[in-house]
């Protein structure tokens, strides 16, 4: 009788294909090298068992390596997982993490409330205060956390300062880079250790799949690897592929998006229902312009409207193009109101402090025609009242 692992060879194409197969298999068939691999190893390169590797993810990973110049990269299930199994695993007992306050929501709970309730000790300072930075990474810093480009205040972070004060201190800079995308910046050329992304959002580009991903040089992947083996946070093959066929756009993309993002902020800046508009492609805009690739300003607009929340939302259900949704970096406008959406758990005066102003809205500009973009913003401002 024929074994079944005989059958299955007759399943592989001769030739290689075009684009990378989809690997839906939980287990592969063990052989001599994968159990050298696993005693010497712990498993951590053949392909063995998809919890630990398996080759559609490690195309997505290796794709999103190329973008950010990295020595390697690994896929997780989310964004929130990338950040979360990178921090537990840099974190050490009675060391410290500096982060800045200007991060994604749920970032925010998991450092004031989550490792805090672990033991760990953290610290929070304003993203933009330098002389904060400073004197808060003291040589008990294992870590300092911030992102590229902050969600939603659209604020550069100063990443070569952060990258020396880092290392000075004995620290690993962890950047996120989900906002800014590799298209913008590469924070690894910057001086940082790790970046993280919510694969979710413009690497990605479709939004119809969730996934995050960490690059930095191989030895840290594998380390946080590792953690993400025993924490179960691995991505789903299939994820993997939406990922990999995503990237396959992303600068077309990003080029078409970002030119619209840019009308779109020069447009605003002159509307009188508008009280300011927040994009680091505007002449004027406060921030380490430097750390942007020349020419680049990404694809995020943030800008307030007079009259408050209320008026925010009456704007946004006006509009006919973009949609009103929460995530970001699709082919498709959306367009959200940070104090219900990304970061609802925020406190009226936390989110003061984090700069999110009171009728402001976050637009991730999508592929649609640029002035009939415009044109439908513009004209939902017009038909709503600011009283």
């Amino acid at each position: 009788m024929t074994g079944r692992a005989e059958k299955s060879e007759g399943y592989v194409a001769r030739t290689r294909p075009v684009v990378p197969p989809i690997y839906q298999s939980a287990t592969f068939y063990l052989d001599d090298l994968a159990y050298k691999d696993i005693q010497q190893n712990g498993g951590l390169t053949e392909h063995w068992y998809s919890r630990f590797a398996n080759p559609t993810v490690d195309a997505a990973a290796a794709e999103i390596a190329l973008l950010e110049g990295a020595e390697a990269a690994m896929m997780t299930s989310s964004g929130m997982a990338a950040i979360a199994t990178t921090l537990v695993t840099l974190l050490q007992s009675g060391r410290r993490i500096v982060a800045a306050r200007q991060v994604y929501g749920d970032t925010r709970d998991l450092l004031v409330r989550d490792l805090p309730a672990l033991g760990f000790d953290v610290a929070v300072v304003d993203s933009a205060d330098l002389d904060a930075w400073a004197e808060a990474i003291t040589p008990g810093t294992a870590i300092v956390y911030a992102e590229t480009l902050s969600n939603p205040q659209l604020e550069l972070t100063n990443l070569p300062v952060l990258a020396d004060l880092a290392h000075k201190a004995g620290a690993k800079l962890v950047v996120d880079n989900t906002f800014a995308t590799p298209y913008t910046v590469n924070p690894l050329r910057l001086g940082a250790d790790i970046v993280v992304h919510s694969a979710t959002k413009f690497l990605s580009g479709h939004s119809d799949v969730i996934a995050g991903v960490v690059v930095s040089d191989r030895e840290t992947v594998t380390e946080i690897q590792r953690r993400m083996i025993t924490f179960g946070g691995c991505l789903d093959p299939h994820a993997a592929f939406l990922v990999w066929r995503g990237l396959q756009t992303f600068d077309v993309r990003l080029e078409r998006s970002s030119a619209t993002a840019l009308k779109l902020a020069q447009r605003l800046q002159d509307h009188p229902g508008v009280e300011s508009v927040r994009y680091p492609g505007l002449a004027g805009y406060e921030g380490p312009a430097d750390v942007l690739k020349p020419g680049r300003s990404g694809a995020m607009v943030a800008f307030t409207v007079r009259g408050g929340n209320d008026r925010a939302l009456k704007v946004m259900r006006r509009l006919t193009i973009a949609s009103e949704a929460t995530s970001l970096g699709g082919v498709e406008t959306l367009v959200s109101t940070p104090f219900n959406s990304s970061h609802f758990s925020l406190s009226p005066q936390e989110l003061a402090a984090a700069r999110i102003d009171e009728g402001m809205l976050r637009f991730s500009c999508g592929l649609e025609d640029a002035e009939d973009l415009i044109s439908d913003v513009e004209r939902a401002l017009d038909e709503t009242s600011a009283g």
